[in-house]
């Protein structure tokens, strides 16, 4: 979660989604779609930086192609977290998932590959995740977190709507310890008014 964005609030805008579970989320620049094995090698590549895993609170580092598979094969069951890979002109840029393991508190999560922040990215997959959630599930919140350290990353989340709900303490695996995360939360309410600006569509 570590990322500089350009985007404006009313741009929330452009995602389709192509069809229901298992799906392709489809935004302006970016398809969202499940990862497979065969995305290992890239997936491994863009998360073993230090500076991605410092800011996601379940990232190893180093971070191997086996952590890779292992991840994927673990996303392929049936559950309660929806991974998307983001990709960018058919290239992977980073992930973004929505976690729905305890009820009533799903949470979003997302990272870029380095090589890849400053280009509005997170911002746009973070959207499209948002859409394919509220108009998937029946929650009336979604919620998130962003260390007290990374403003890129809260600046992504004030961007998709979501409203500051304070600071709580989350173990990050990479450090080894726990860390101070700002919490945020996104209404349903505030959503629909958000997509009721944009000309968003929704397509089976």
């Amino acid at each position: 979660m570590t990322f500089t964005e350009p985007d404006m609030l009313q741009d929330f805008s452009s995602v389709t989604l192509r069809e229901a579970r298992p799906s392709v989320v489809a935004t302006e620049r970016l398809t969202l779609r499940r990862p497979t094995l065969a995305d290992v090698r890239t997936i491994a590549r863009l998360a073993n930086d230090r500076r991605i895993a410092e800011n996601t609170r379940r990232l190893p580092h180093p971070y191997s192609q086996d952590d890779a598979a292992e991840f994927i094969r673990a996303t392929a069951e049936p559950g309660s977290e929806t991974v998307f890979l983001i990709e960018h002109d058919t290239g992977p840029v980073g992930m973004v998932g929505i976690d729905c393991s305890k009820p009533d508190n799903a949470e979003i999560g997302y990272w870029l590959g380095v090589e890849h922040w400053g280009q509005g990215f997170a911002t746009e997959a973070a959207r499209g995740a948002i859409d394919f959630f509220f108009e998937e599930f029946e929650d009336g919140h979604l919620y998130a977190g962003a260390r007290v350290t990374n403003p890129a990353s809260r600046k992504v989340l004030e961007k998709c709507g979501f409203q500051w709900s304070g600071v709580q303490l989350h173990r990050f695996l990479a450090l080894g310890s726990s860390t101070p995360v700002d919490c945020f939360r996104l209404s349903r309410g505030v959503w629909a008014s958000l997509k009721s600006w944009s000309s968003a569509r929704r397509m089976r």
